[in-house]
């Protein structure tokens, strides 16, 4: 079971009345940043790029490039990937409304499970705060709230694994882009806290934590710049860069060059 797997937080998730106005403010800020590396990218290649999304969720990315002409165009294909069948099927349909499935490929696959494809990209993209989604595999959901240890995220091995396989997917001078992170600071951890509360959640992570995890299976890590050179220890310091989203240290931006 993950995260997205109950009707109620799918719909939840992507709908604007329960949406905190910092995670509203964070996907426009995400979205003019990611347009700002295709368009570079593209012109930097000269030519149009291939994406792959790791974590498409309903498709906004999708259908936010394909309203602006002028961005769409610099795309030659766009592959998104989810283990959440609900979330395919939204992404599904807007994509068959479109009528662009001659340019998208939509894959249901678990992002630790990369290596299973064969296609080369341009642009790897994870949105909407996905690569903070990826927790270990035995994480206690039921019993964290009492557990007499905090996890300790010094490395997150799931996290490096799904990123070292996303980065032998990369072209020559293409690029990975984690849209959005939040910030490990503890005003960033009590807005996270008031979204899954918005959303009806039950919190059951503490102050200590560097992640904000509930009762329905959600877990969002939040990153400081040393954490994100500590989890691509096969990508050199200078190849990551780092942009704020926002001027209330909430979310940034984090792309990694090959």
């Amino acid at each position: 079971m993950n995260m997205y797997d109950n009707p109620d937080t799918v719909s939840h998730s992507f709908d604007e009345k329960y949406l905190s106005p910092y995670l509203i403010q964070a996907q426009w800020a995400e979205f003019i940043a990611l347009k700002e590396v295709i368009f570079e990218l593209a012109h930097r290649l000269r030519r149009p790029i291939r994406i792959l999304d790791i974590g498409v969720g309903s498709g906004r990315i999708i259908q936010n490039l394909h309203d602006i002409a002028e961005i769409w165009q610099q795309v030659s294909h766009y592959t998104g990937t989810d283990n959440a069948v609900l979330c395919l099927d939204l992404a599904s349909k807007m994509v068959n409304d479109l009528g662009i499935n001659d340019k998208v490929t939509l894959l249901e696959l678990d992002a630790i499970a990369l290596h299973q494809l064969t296609e080369k990209y341009d642009l790897i993209i994870t949105t909407w705060f996905t690569a903070g989604n990826f927790y270990p595999n035995d994480f206690d959901f039921k019993g964290y709230t009492t557990a007499t240890s905090k996890l300790d995220l010094t490395i997150n091995s799931k996290f490096t694994t799904i990123f070292s396989q996303a980065y032998s997917l990369l072209v020559p001078e293409g690029e990975i882009v984690l849209g959005a992170c939040y910030k490990d600071n503890d005003a960033t951890r009590i807005k996270q806290e008031l979204s899954y509360q918005k959303m009806g959640m039950t919190i059951i992570t503490s102050p200590e934590d560097s992640f904000t995890a509930t009762q329905e299976r959600f877990w969002s890590q939040r990153f400081t710049k040393e954490k994100i050179h500590r989890y691509f220890p096969f990508v050199p310091v200078s190849k990551i860069a780092f942009k704020d989203l926002d001027t209330y240290d909430y979310a940034m931006q984090v792309r990694i060059k090959k």
